[in-house]
């Protein structure tokens, strides 16, 4: 039996590459995992039996080493106003390493003029890593991720609200996908490029929902009533740079503000849900409330009691007090290249006809 291809995986201790790296190694593919540095998720990596390559992703040199007797790889680029450059520093050694196969996380927002200056990144990426004939891809289209409610899960298990911009609150907007669930779409067209070579792949949870349902599923895995309450953009803003401090980012945070008015607007409820989570992998996708549970049992500090319930609303203080943050200075102070005449995805004639909306077999969609 000829040995398995080697697989990198970039970005392999972030939300998608630590999940894609772990399963491919739970399929006995030898794995390269390229991380930033050593910590509890390399452990993870490791001890599964992953290669770790702790380097720079911005350094074609890193880069070139990284992919030295690799076959295949997963590119997924940071969350960072240099999403470009990675992914020219991939694709450059990419065709030099001569890979044969690589699966690219995308955007379901991908569009040409769009105001977000990371999509609008993505999408001349999606172009450039397609370039080279000899090299097939797979491309997987994911819109809002399950994870990017599990932000504001403490106030909603410590105060009973679940807190985001998100417009009205009985409009069904978003099937989320879990991280494991995008991950083994990657993986079916890692292992099987074959079958899945020039094809795109929209990822998502089993059905669509409302911010309400949303929140109600949030109280379920709680063990508690869970509101939900539509805040402003500056208002998410300022609660994760007094809740997240070591994880914030101000350049990310203006493009999620750009990400809020297209889920306001419904884009990610376009043709969604899919059935692509089962019919590459063969596994039903996952329902939001079970990706709830999984992160509650994950973390003791939810656990509802006075300590948590003081703290939370202490944090709620903090937020009040922390000082307004204007989202267009601080895209214009990082001299953002930013488009006189810029068009949201629903606006965008090319990219409604290709994200037509197709025929669903909702009735067929299994929930694990």
């Amino acid at each position: 039996m000829p040995a398995k291809p080697k697989i990198l995986v970039t970005s392999a201790s972030g939300k998608t590459g630590l999940q894609v790296a772990l399963q491919l190694r739970a399929k006995a593919y030898p794995v390269r995992a390229f991380i930033r540095q050593r910590d509890y998720r390399s452990d993870l990596l490791e001890r599964a039996g992953a290669e770790l390559f702790v380097g720079d992703q911005y350094s074609l040199s890193d880069m070139r080493n990284a992919l030295k007797g690799v076959q295949r790889a997963y590119q997924c680029a940071p969350t960072a106003p240099n999403g470009l450059h990675f992914n020219a520093i991939f694709t450059v050694a990419a065709y030099e390493a001569k890979i044969e196969h690589v699966v690219t996380l995308s955007q379901w927002l991908s569009s040409v003029d769009h105001p977000s200056l990371f999509t609008r990144e993505v999408y001349l990426s999606d172009i450039l890593i397609g370039m080279r004939p000899e090299m097939s891809v797979t491309t997987v289209n994911v819109g809002w991720f399950a994870e990017n409610y599990l932000m504001v899960l403490g106030m909603a298990a410590h105060l009973g609200q679940f807190t985001m911009p998100l417009g009205d609150g009985g409009v069904k907007k978003n099937a989320a996908p879990s991280n494991e669930d995008i991950a083994r779409v990657a993986v079916g067209a890692l292992t099987d490029p074959a079958h899945h070579a020039g094809k795109t792949y929209r990822p998502t949870g089993p059905m669509l929902l409302s911010p309400i349902e949303i929140a109600d599923a949030m109280g379920r895995a709680l063990g508690r009533r869970v509101r939900y309450v539509d805040i402003s953009e500056r208002m998410m803003v300022k609660a994760l740079k007094a809740l997240r401090p070591a994880n914030y980012s101000e350049a990310a945070v203006t493009q999620l503000a750009i990400y809020s008015e297209e889920y306001r607007r419904g884009t990610f409820a376009v043709n969604a849900p899919t059935e692509d989570v089962f019919q590459v992998s063969g596994h039903a996708p996952e329902a939001f409330e079970s990706i709830v549970r999984r992160k509650v049992a994950e973390q003791p500090d939810l656990e509802r009691n006075m300590s948590g319930s003081l703290n939370a609303i202490g944090n709620f203080l903090k937020i009040l007090t922390m000082r307004p943050f204007d989202l267009d200075r601080a895209q214009a102070q990082r001299d953002y290249v930013r488009l006189s005449s810029p068009s949201y995805c629903q606006d965008d004639a090319a990219w409604s006809e290709r994200h037509q909306p197709t025929a669903r077999k909702t009735a067929s969609i299994r929930v694990a």
